[in-house]
């Protein structure tokens, strides 16, 4: 397992999810893949030196279904995943239903296999234990947290939380992006700001991914759930045979006897429905959402 370099990427800035249509670098040629890493692309996940890292326990049990090696790419933001497989620069990689929704609409990624969602809340709004605010309502005025603007629990669904509770994001509370999840923690942490609003299941997951004990935070809140809870996206010049070892592989990397080393990068996931080579139609759900965070997935195809 490597870890190289993608040298043309860079940081995408608030206005990158409509850079994701514009120019690119010309699809790659198909090359015979018998003996050829799988390349993935990802944001990093945990950095406690104590614990496993789930996307290197994620690598290491590809390799192991697949008999393949795996390169593994960090990319600072979840639409810098999107465009990494999008400018062919990696095979493939796993995103939330948000970004698989943004990424599959532009024509140019495929979904090899999607899970469907479940019926409980993706989202909540972190606050410090003595904090004022004790509902959605009493964000008015504050200054909120979010993780990522592709994120699925760390932007799109609080956003949305926060929009049927009255409060519409720059003229009723000031939204910042930390950066990822723990950007947020780290900035609700230190008095930044007021809410931090991420994934519930990472509230669960507690210390590294959560570094508030109990007694410290409350949550406010709870969005709804989501149709599709996230995808293995792929590059369209995949070759057939990494593709159907992918998909062969993917439901035995994602299962029960693995859930403990995925961390959070199995929870949301294992133990939902399974769908192979999805179709567009079952991401459109996400477009009224994200409508109300000034985003239309139908500019991005």
């Amino acid at each position: 397992m490597r870890y190289p370099t993608l040298p043309v990427l860079g940081i995408l800035s608030a206005g990158a999810l409509i850079a994701l249509t514009g120019c690119q670098a010309p699809a790659a040629e198909q090359a015979s893949a018998v003996n050829a890493p799988i390349t993935i692309a990802t944001i990093p996940l945990g950095d406690d030196p104590t614990q496993e890292n789930p996307i290197e326990a994620f690598a290491e049990i590809l390799e192991a279904e697949t008999g393949r090696e795996v390169e593994v790419t960090d990319v600072p933001d979840y639409l810098s995943v999107v465009e990494a497989i999008r400018g062919d620069h990696v095979d493939i990689g796993i995103m939330s239903g948000f970004p698989s929704a943004l990424a599959v609409n532009t024509g140019e990624v495929d979904s090899l296999m999607a899970w469907a969602g479940s019926e409980d809340p993706v989202s909540t709004c972190v606050v410090l234990d003595g904090s004022p605010v004790q509902k959605l309502e009493d964000l008015r005025g504050k200054t909120v947290a979010f993780a990522d603007q592709a994120s699925s629990s760390g932007y799109f669904m609080p956003v949305y939380m926060l929009h049927e509770a009255g409060l519409t994001k720059g003229e009723d509370y000031q939204a910042i992006f930390a950066g990822g999840h723990e950007g947020s923690f780290a900035a609700l942490k230190q008095g930044q700001v007021d809410a931090a609003c991420t994934a519930i299941m990472l509230t669960e997951l507690g210390a590294p991914m959560f570094p508030f004990a109990d007694g410290e935070w409350r949550g406010i809140g709870q969005s709804p759930a989501m149709d599709v809870m996230g995808s293995v996206l792929a590059r369209q010049s995949l070759d057939g045979e990494t593709r159907a070892l992918l998909k062969e592989a993917l439901p035995k990397v994602f299962s029960e006897p693995n859930a403990e080393a995925l961390g959070a990068l199995g929870k949301g996931f294992i133990g939902l429905e399974e769908i192979m080579d999805p179709q567009p139609e079952i991401y459109k759900s996400f477009a009224d959402i994200a409508s109300v965070a000034d985003v239309k997935l139908e500019d991005l195809g």
